[in-house]
């Protein structure tokens, strides 16, 4: 009969794949911190099938929420680059105006009743070579201002062509980052109505489970080492802070103070020494200084599976602390060296 409850509860699965090819962002592979033995109950694989499910909810859930703050720094920007680009374009107009009158009053006074004044005119109609001297020079003078008025002209149009092209890329980048951040927010609201009622399914299916499957399904853990030195002070913060939280349970989408999944443990530590870090194991795998294996130090994000769907903190001696599945809670544990895909250093 439990086994017949739990199948039942499985069959959402069809659903929740329909969920996640239809807003199409990529699902990671499921995260399985400690395989179960040979001798596993039915119902206790059944029910990691469903964890194993709704972690994949959980992920892309979480990647869809990255994206969304993304989307919307986007168009933080590109509205203050609009801004900015139209603010330019009304500065350069202004000067346009300005230089186009100046160059108007240059013309008008190259004439005197309807004759254009020029340096031989000047010479006629001079009395003296005094009288020439003194007209040549100002003509000069009219001529030079004249070229320099045409030269801020000749500026002030290009400044407004320049001005107005960047004020309508902003303007499209603006549009299109708002349309996907409108995009985005549908697309977590569905996310979350199928992860909550997958948590729900996941919630009834553990209470089939016998002490011993619950015992069974918890990861095994390992000794802390004995010392943890980090390489910087906000490195050290960072494992203080998680090394703080053994024993706090795993929960999908939580990320602190009192119960965590996998990324949101590894940013809440983070958080605590000041540095903001992206909020899923994909986003977290990207960010910072990559680190080859025999180079960790404590304070190192580690990272499993391809594609990433899982995270820790390395605390030194091939061990991490880290929040390992639903029905379990943040530990030390030996890092699952097979599966190992990659580590980051943020501080």
């Amino acid at each position: 009969m439990k086994s017949h409850n739990v199948k039942r509860m499985l069959t959402g699965g069809i659903a929740a794949a329909a969920v996640i090819a239809v807003v199409g962002v990529h699902t990671p592979a499921v995260a399985d911190p400690d395989p179960l033995p040979p001798g596993a109950s039915e119902e206790l694989r059944e029910y990691r099938e469903l964890v194993a499910e709704a972690e994949q909810l959980n992920e892309a859930h979480l990647e869809a929420q990255d994206d969304l703050e993304v989307a919307e720094r986007e168009l933080e920007q590109a509205e203050a680059d609009l801004e900015a680009a139209e603010r330019s374009e009304r500065e350069a107009l202004a000067e346009q105006r300005e230089y186009r009158h100046v160059v108007d009053a240059f013309a008008s006074a190259s004439y005197t009743n309807g004759a254009e004044v020029t340096t031989m005119s000047a010479l006629l109609a001079g009395q003296s070579t005094q009288d020439y001297l003194e007209r040549s020079t100002a003509l000069d003078v009219l001529a030079a201002d004249q070229n320099e008025a045409m030269e801020r002209l000749s500026s002030a149009v290009e400044q407004a062509s320049v001005a107005q092209r960047d004020a309508e890329d902003a303007a499209t980048r603006a549009e299109q980052a708002r349309e996907t951040a409108e995009e985005l927010v549908v697309d977590i609201e569905a996310r979350q109505a199928t992860l909550d009622e997958r948590i729900e399914e996941v919630r009834e299916a553990a209470g089939l489970l016998t002490d011993e499957d619950q015992q069974m399904h918890q990861s095994e853990g390992a000794d802390a080492p004995s010392q943890i030195v980090a390489p910087g002070a906000a490195a050290q913060q960072a494992v203080d802070a998680a090394m703080g939280k053994r024993g706090s349970p795993y929960e999908w989408g939580a990320d602190g103070p009192d119960r965590f999944d996998c990324s949101g443990l590894t940013s809440w530590a983070y958080q605590q020494a000041g540095i903001s870090i992206p909020r899923s194991s994909r986003a977290q795998s990207t960010h910072g200084q990559p680190i080859p294996r025999d180079q960790l130090q404590p304070g190192d994000l580690v990272f499993f599976y391809e594609p990433v769907s899982h995270v820790g903190i390395y605390v030194g001696d091939g061990k991490m602390v880290h929040a390992p599945q639903q029905g379990d809670v943040v530990k030390v544990a030996e890092m699952m060296e097979g599966d190992f895909s990659g580590a980051r250093r943020v501080a």
